[in-house]
């Protein structure tokens, strides 16, 4: 199994991109959050999920881990192929899908092209408890498309690890970090995970 491919980004569109590495050029299929997140670049990692028939061998790449977690419980899901996953990261970014899922929004998640509603009621029912475990950071404002900064999900990417490996529950890890970080959302890992252990 693949992890992750690192190297030269050869080529980028909106929904792939090809990585050299050691002479050989990896065509991935890509979201749109992660094809923002590559302009500009030179050079990049990927994680990577193989998605491998007998008449196809197709690879997905995602910017984050968290992106990729999430691909694959959609994926699990009974109507949701691969396509439909990326475009459905394609449509909102990681913590707007995250929030849609959490509170039962069935009605933005039939918006997304191809998805109809018993598909949208599949996903909410069986990944609702799935994405609260994965402890991705919600966005209050879906409709608003109010997202996290760059800088604040990095910090609370790392906050949430570390606490979640220290072995508190993920579900109000996630609820501790995103209120610390609501409150002090310049606040360095450090001390946001000290604060956190404060109050779990």
């Amino acid at each position: 199994m693949i992890e992750y491919i690192r190297g030269i980004l050869d080529e980028l569109t909106p929904t792939t991109a090809t990585l050299e590495t050691h002479g050989v050029g990896y065509m991935l299929n890509i979201s749109l959050n992660t094809y923002t997140a590559l302009q500009g670049k030179n050079e990049a990692r990927l994680f990577v999920y193989e998605s491998i028939r007998e008449d196809a061998w197709t690879l997905f790449g995602f910017a984050t881990k968290q992106e990729r977690e999430l691909f694959l419980m959609l994926i699990s899901v009974s109507g949701v192929g691969g396509n439909t996953a990326r475009t459905m990261l394609s449509s909102f970014s990681t913590p707007e899908l995250a929030t849609l899922i959490m509170e039962g929004n069935e009605r933005l998640l039939k918006t997304v092209k191809g998805l109809g509603a018993k598909t949208a009621q599949r996903i909410i029912v069986e990944l609702h408890d799935k994405v609260v475990n994965l402890g991705i950071e919600s966005t209050s404002s879906i409709d608003g498309k109010t997202t996290p900064s760059i800088q604040n999900s990095e910090v609370y990417n790392e906050a949430f690890e570390a606490l979640k490996m220290l072995g508190f529950p993920p579900a109000p890890v996630a609820k501790t970090v995103k209120a610390i970080l609501k409150d002090t959302p310049d606040a360095p890992v450090e001390k946001v995970i000290k604060m956190a252990l404060k109050m779990l």
